[in-house]
């Protein structure tokens, strides 16, 4: 993975840093002790550290205002060890680029006024546009060793506020490319005032690592930028994009960005773009942001400094990058009129009103599956009988309301289990209504009309879906709401002289950190391991898929999601065919997220190969050979070139699979060092 044959000098530059690479036990690479496996500096010997010096880390050591009004400020330039680094990449190696962005603080308005600024003109329509931008014209003075002073070429404003807060905002790289394929970046945001107060107030929206629960990392511009609070340096109201007349400030752009599709402007068919760096068209009409909208502390965190930004001071440009088809103007599509500034705007929508679904900020972006008018609905499967091969399974289990009230199964709209096995890997499954199930005010009982097949071995799975179909009070309307309960998972033993659980994969909380609440197939079915039941190894759309369209397309667990998140990154075609034939096309579907970190969706120590010896092969008659053996179809789930089968199907005997020869946890090809970023 890495090309270690490229690296000169190493014996040199080990006997150089080596005080500083030092290890209570030299038989344990430095590396192990400071990187995970999921990093690839975890694989790097002493000797390869010590030259290589991983890591980028700025920090602004002290600053001043020169007599010719311009700031200076001393850099300190270090590695992950807190050596220091030769800016120049002469000592250490990989040169280190830094780019400087300097900006007032407005906490009145929560934003920023760059100082550096640029001016940019269209070629496509010739309109020019101010823009905040990095530094130019400054200079640098080499200190010593890791240490460095830039003299800005921007000047202080003739007005400067002394006492307000201002803002270094930095950002850089360190090119490492041709020795272990890496870059380092390090952004730094530095807060003083001029006048050498107290920061009393500052920018502290929300954080990155809410960004990274989905954005893994948020990497913008080259992947340099990655910090929000460095975005919005730039990313203010002074800056817009003059090829399309659309502001890039911040509250306005990540809005519509993640509306995307369904803004109304674009619904309309006006597409959101904006034109960047060398007119390349960056296109958001069809972005789907993968859960509700509404759900705004997805990325305002309730725990970041001014987290209640976004609902105590509502203004026209947050509130209308959303609401895009509203005039302020004329005052179309808003119903109290035109509104000629942000006077008025906390007058009508104030933080929270005494309803839901009111003009209130919280009240207005109510979920209804959320909604504190439902009473909630749990299920509990308490416990199941006759579940020998041949024999009709018996079923107690409990639904209650969120006060613990049971309800009867029969008021509810569906009440129908699932049980699959066996559980080493699913192959069946049988379902069975429980509406008409006997309850005696507390428990319910149901027995399966159908028996276990005779067959059948290990043990099962029992799960249900279950919802309620209710309506609850809207601001001036009824809302429909299908209520859901968390699908129950139970597992038994058919021919096990012990119940033998479903091994766990996928942890269910990290699918929710992108999808909030991950609710398919109509909405009531939220539990992923419920999801496996059906998506095993051996079924595929061929029920529903129209016979021109054959062959089938599997739908196995792992290969369908591996493939949906793949998306655009796949070079086949990816299509699904639903309840009713309905088509389900993923090659657009692009991953926030770097799909090398199998972590974003698995539990640890789940995806290293050998898999567990009774894994299942999956059937992919649309793919380049079936059936896959349960590695293989891992593995070219993701990676699904001609090339990547054709080694899949020659390591492949008819008795098994020797990917774990060379991807073995402990090989030189493990999958979590080939995954390693």
């Amino acid at each position: 993975m890495f090309a270690y044959t490229r690296i000169v000098a190493i014996a040199f530059m080990a006997s150089m840093m080596a005080l500083a690479f030092q290890t209570k036990n030299s038989d344990i690479p430095l590396s192990a002790h400071k990187y995970a496996p999921d990093q690839a500096e975890f694989y790097l010997s002493n000797k390869q550290a010590q030259y290589v010096r991983p890591g980028l880390n700025f920090a602004v050591e002290s600053w001043e205002i020169n007599s010719e009004n311009r700031l200076v400020v001393v850099l300190s330039l270090k590695d992950d060890l807190e050596q220091p680094l030769d800016r120049h990449g002469r000592i250490t190696p990989g040169a280190i680029s830094a780019s400087f962005i300097l900006a007032v603080f407005d906490g009145d308005q929560n934003q920023f006024h760059a100082y550096t600024t640029r001016n940019a003109t269209s070629s496509i329509t010739g309109a020019s546009a101010e823009q905040a931008a990095t530094d130019s014209g400054g200079s640098w003075v080499d200190l010593e060793l890791g240490r460095y002073q830039y003299t800005f070429g921007t000047a202080m404003p003739p007005d400067l506020d002394a006492a307000a807060t201002h803002t270094i905002a930095i950002y850089g790289n360190r090119n490492l490319q041709d020795i272990i394929e890496k870059t380092y970046y390090d952004n730094l945001e530095f807060d003083f005032r001029p006048d050498q107060g107290t920061v009393q107030q500052t920018w502290g929206s929300m954080f990155n690592e809410t960004c990274n629960s989905c954005h893994d990392p948020l990497a913008l511009h080259g992947g340099q930028r990655q910090d929000v609070k460095l975005c919005v340096t730039c990313h203010n109201p002074q800056t817009s994009d003059p090829d399309t007349g659309n502001t890039v400030d911040m509250k306005v752009m990540i809005h519509k960005i993640h509306m995307g599709h369904n803004l109304p402007s674009v619904q309309a068919g006006t597409p959101y773009q904006i034109i960047g760096f060398r007119n390349s068209v960056h296109d958001y009409s069809e972005v789907h942001f993968p859960q509700d909208v509404r759900n705004c502390t997805t990325c305002h965190d309730i725990d970041a400094p001014n987290a209640d930004i976004y609902y105590t001071r509502p203004t026209r440009a947050s509130c209308g990058s959303c609401h895009d088809d509203v005039n302020w103007m004329t005052g179309a599509n808003h119903d109290p009129g035109p509104q000629a500034d942000d006077s008025a705007c906390a007058n009508c929508h104030i933080p929270e009103g005494e309803f839901e679904f009111d003009v209130s900020v919280l009240g207005a972006h109510v979920i209804p599956e959320k909604s504190g008018q439902l009473d909630g609905i749990h299920a509990e499967i308490l416990d199941v009988v006759d579940t020998a091969p041949g024999m009709k399974p018996l079923v107690t289990f409990r639904i209650s309301n969120n006060d613990g009230q049971a309800i009867d199964p029969s008021t509810l709209d569906r009440l129908r289990f699932l049980a699959g096995g066996p559980n080493s890997d699913y192959l069946d499954f049988m379902t069975q209504d429980a509406t008409d199930a006997e309850f005696d005010g507390d428990v319910a009982v149901k027995r399966f009309t159908s028996a276990i097949p005779e067959d059948a071995t290990g043990s099962w799975t029992l799960s249900a879906d279950i919802y309620r179909n209710v309506v609850i009070q809207g601001n001036d309307e009824e809302i429909g709401v299908r209520e859901a309960a968390l699908n129950p998972i139970f597992a038994f033993p058919v021919t096990d002289a012990s119940t033998q659980a479903r091994r766990q994969v996928v942890d269910m909380a990290k699918c929710n950190d992108c999808h909030d609440q991950l609710s398919l197939h109509g909405g009531q079915r939220l539990n992923v391991n419920e999801c496996t039941i059906c998506h095993n190894p051996v079924n595929s759309d061929e029920e529903v898929r129209p016979e021109d369209m054959l062959p089938a397309q599997s739908i196995h667990f792992k290969w369908l999601i591996h493939r949906l998140h793949s998306g655009h990154e796949l070079t086949q075609d990816f299509t699904v065919f639903g309840f009713r034939s309905s088509v389900h096309n993923y090659n657009e579907l692009t991953y926030p997220g770097d799909r090398r970190n199998c972590e974003a969706c698995h539990l640890p120590n789940t995806y290293d190969l050998p898999l567990v010896s009774d894994a299942l092969g999956t059937i992919t008659d649309r793919d380049w050979f079936s059936p896959m053996g349960p590695a293989s179809a891992t593995c070219l789930s993701c990676h699904d070139t001609q090339d990547a089968a054709a080694h899949a199907f020659v390591m492949t005997a008819p008795f098994g699979e020797s990917c774990a020869s060379c991807h073995g946890a402990d090989r030189e090809y493990s999958v979590s060092k080939v995954h390693a970023r």
